[in-house]
């Protein structure tokens, strides 16, 4: 009997400490392991990107990674010390989980440092900035601005601060969410829906790499910052990452990147400094 109860009673524990452990293991993993010290002893860093959202991140001719932040990410790596970055394609309403989970120690594809995602994640210094405006048909003269959206369908990309700020902002609208960011422009061009909050760029370069049938509307609604976002409790990391985004900065090397990719009359370290003395 002794001997049974003992068996019993290890099992017991051993359970308790395997489902403990299964529960814990991700988030306290991620924030417990030094994820620069060991990026730079494999020499790999894990970046996630929807490689679906140019001109930020898409896949070229080749199937090879693209984009400004898919630059910016492999720049930032070579200056803080890892050989190579291993790109992730994931959605964005993932991106904050894919984190706490350790699905990857990066995320850079114009993520946002919303209060939301602050409380759950941290985000490095900004290394970029987008306004966002109001996406129509070809053929539509009747919305013009934010007050003309009341009653409308209007398409915005699941998890992101796009989404964010048309439930905040647009009270009387549908707001129809997508997990693709290519399939709300298309649904737009065929008129399922009637407008997208969507960035300048992001829009415009979707609109011209596939010829659809859409133009852009109205002043500026809001604009936003994007930064590399990590999980919490990752000191090291954070500084070495906005040590190389300073140095960027200070040598060009952002501006080279957003003139090769978001366009050549754009001058992003000064729209950065510009957005940050807004806040």
């Amino acid at each position: 009997m002794k001997t049974s109860f003992v068996r019993r009673s290890a099992f017991k524990l051993l359970f308790t400490l395997v489902a403990t452990s299964a529960v814990m293991a991700p988030s306290s993993w991620a924030q417990s392991r030094d994820i620069l010290a060991t990026a730079r002893a494999s020499g790999v860093i894990r970046v996630a990107n929807t490689l679906a959202s140019p001109p930020w991140s898409l896949l070229d001719d080749k199937n090879q990674a693209s984009g400004y932040d898919v630059e910016m990410a492999k720049e930032v790596a070579r200056r803080i010390g890892i050989a190579r970055v291993e790109f992730i394609a994931d959605l964005f309403k993932n991106f904050v989980e894919g984190l706490k989970a350790d699905k990857y120690d990066l995320v850079m594809n114009d993520l946002t440092p919303t209060v939301e995602r602050m409380k759950q994640i941290d985000f490095s210094a900004p290394y970029g900035v987008e306004d966002f405006r109001i996406f129509v048909r070809a053929v539509n003269n009747d919305i013009k601005d934010k007050p003309d959206l009341r009653g409308k369908r209007v398409g915005v990309t699941t998890g992101t601060s796009n989404e964010s700020w048309a439930r905040a902002n647009l009270k009387d609208s549908e707001i129809v969410t997508y997990d693709n960011g290519g399939l709300v422009f298309n649904d737009l061009a065929i008129g399922r829906i009637d407008a997208i909050i969507s960035s300048h760029f992001g829009g415009m370069k979707y609109a011209t790499v596939n010829k659809l049938p859409i133009k852009e509307v109205g002043p500026i609604l809001t604009y936003q910052l994007s930064a590399a976002g990590m999980v919490k409790n990752q000191p090291a990391l954070r500084e070495a990452i906005n040590k190389a985004i300073a140095d960027m900065h200070a040598d060009g090397t952002i501006d080279r990147l957003s003139k090769r990719w978001v366009g050549v009359s754009y001058d992003m370290s000064a729209e950065v400094a510009k957005a940050l003395k807004q806040q």
